[in-house]
């Protein structure tokens, strides 16, 4: 089958229309975004809640990072096989009935199960930023890669103050009914307002390569996570994490051999997408790290002396300004896509995410300067994850557009995944008591050094990106179709 021309698909149809179409994606990704962040208000709760242990609800938080992880290069890869609406409609779906799920649910099995399906729904999201690169007229593209880009970061920021707020004022059961809701419209939406365009490819999908990964990255993702709870050194952990990378690797070597692989593993080994990946990992580490550590700096108690004594409210407002700032720096992005190209601008997201970190060790003694730090830092995020989708859609050709994405997409979450751990295993390793037999909390040291461990990573992932080849000036942009035959380094605006 002959896929069209990407460029004709935005000439069809009237400004207004596309905008309608990049309001739906943006929308719809932030919605998918959003259960990132859904249940950390009621996590102490959940035992209580669920009528089980501790150790059992963890996984109703890591059940979504594990489905979301699998699902996002999985998703990128059907979308290139049989068309990107399909893809985004069932995604919506499948986030309808995981949260109606989670919703009537009582008990830990049915609601860890709700959170996979929410975590699977996480796949619109790279499908939303390839296809909104396609069909987007010319001079929309880049802020509205931008957009849908930043809706990864923006989710989990703003999903924890409305999730509080709920939480707070009404029945838990309400989070869900809300997302319920708010996935139906986005179901609803993405059918009608979406087009439909002819992008499928030939090609089957390759079920042993999808199986396989689940498998690499389920075992080495609940190891990673699971870690600092089961103990680094424990039999389970190792195991996991051991039998995780060996299976990856097996993986790899499968792919490579497959005519059809789920992944083209050549194509990503080419310097601009790998290095784009390991950013995305280096800074998906650095926007993480924020995440866990201000919210708990935030609602450390008074009496410690460097604790802020804010309610989990309180916190998630403080930082709900972060998550706007990613958002309102989509025009910024796309006009430093526009005239920088995309290495020079993920470079400096990546900076701008170090400073950021840099601000928060020396402001950290008011909630107002923690809140400064935050969005010098979702700055750089933003920044950063608008210039990773232009820099893979530049350099894979148009039949792996979405699978790439949504291996990017993944190098991001195992680097949230990876910042978890190791904020956990610092936070718990600098620690002191307010008074004999109380809980021990981390020292001002710890929240200290957490906040260089992110600047570093950060900053690395900065200098990763300048190991990205220019571009050469005297060349033209390559169209889509001639990427796959050399590589557009810089990620210049072109014709995909």
């Amino acid at each position: 089958m002959k896929s069209p021309s990407p460029d004709a698909a935005p000439a069809s149809r009237s400004s207004a229309g596309a905008v309608a179409v990049i309001v739906v994606l943006g929308f719809s990704s932030l919605c998918a975004a959003l259960m990132q962040s859904l249940v950390i208000p009621i996590q102490s709760d959940l035992p209580q809640l669920l009528g089980t242990s501790a150790a059992n609800t963890s996984w109703v938080v890591t059940a979504t990072l594990l489905g979301g992880g699998v699902a996002m290069p999985v998703a990128g890869r059907l979308a290139d096989l049989y068309g990107k609406k399909p893809v985004l409609a069932v995604s919506a779906a499948v986030l309808v009935i995981g949260s109606f799920v989670c919703a009537v649910s009582d008990s830990v099995g049915p609601m860890i199960a709700g959170r996979v399906l929410q975590g699977i729904a996480m796949g619109y999201i790279p499908v939303a930023i390839s296809m909104v690169r396609e069909t987007a007229p010319a001079h929309l593209r880049n802020t509205a890669v931008a957009g849908i880009s930043a809706t990864l970061g923006v989710g989990g920021a703003l999903g924890l103050p409305l999730a509080a707020w709920i939480a707070q004022d009404f029945d838990w059961h309400v989070l869900f009914w809300v997302s319920a809701a708010l996935a139906a419209v986005m179901t609803v939406s993405t059918l009608a307002v979406v087009p439909h365009v002819h992008d499928a490819h030939p090609g089957r999908l390759d079920v042993v390569g999808a199986l396989g990964l689940a498998a690499g990255l389920v075992a080495l993702l609940v190891g990673v996570s699971k870690g600092n709870d089961w103990g680094w050194d424990a039999a389970s952990t190792l195991g996991l994490i051991v039998g995780g990378v060996v299976v990856l690797l097996v993986w790899g070597w499968y792919e490579l051999r497959h005519d059809d692989p789920l992944v083209d593993l050549r194509t990503t080994a080419r310097k601009p997408v790998l290095f784009t990946n390991l950013a995305a990992l280096l800074i998906g580490f650095g926007m993480m790290a924020q995440s866990i550590v201000v919210p708990q700096l935030l609602q450390m108690p008074e009496a410690t002396g460097y604790g802020l004594g804010q309610t989990i409210l309180e916190a998630g407002l403080w930082m709900a300004p972060a998550g706007l700032m990613m958002m309102l720096f989509t025009p910024v992005s796309s006009r430093m896509l526009t005239r920088l190209g995309g290495r020079v601008t993920l470079a400096v997201g990546g900076a701008v995410l170090a400073l950021g970190y840099v601000v928060a060790v020396f402001l950290m003694d008011a909630p107002w300067q923690l809140m400064l730090a935050s969005c010098v830092a979702s700055a750089g995020v933003g920044i950063g994850y608008a210039a990773m989708p232009t820099l893979i859609l530049s350099n894979v050709p148009p039949t792996e557009s979405a699978a790439s994405v949504g291996l990017n997409s993944l190098m991001r979450s195992m680097g949230t995944t990876v910042a978890g751990a190791v904020m956990a295993i610092v936070l718990t390793s600098q620690t002191t008591t307010l008074a004999p037999g109380t809980p021990a909390i981390p020292t001002e040291g710890a929240f200290q050094l957490c906040f260089v461990i992110g600047a570093a990573a950060a900053a690395v992932g900065a200098l990763v990106v300048l190991l990205i080849p220019r571009q050469r000036a005297e060349l033209p942009a390559p169209s889509a179709h001639q990427v796959q035959d050399q590589d557009v380094a810089d990620g210049e605006p072109v014709a995909v």
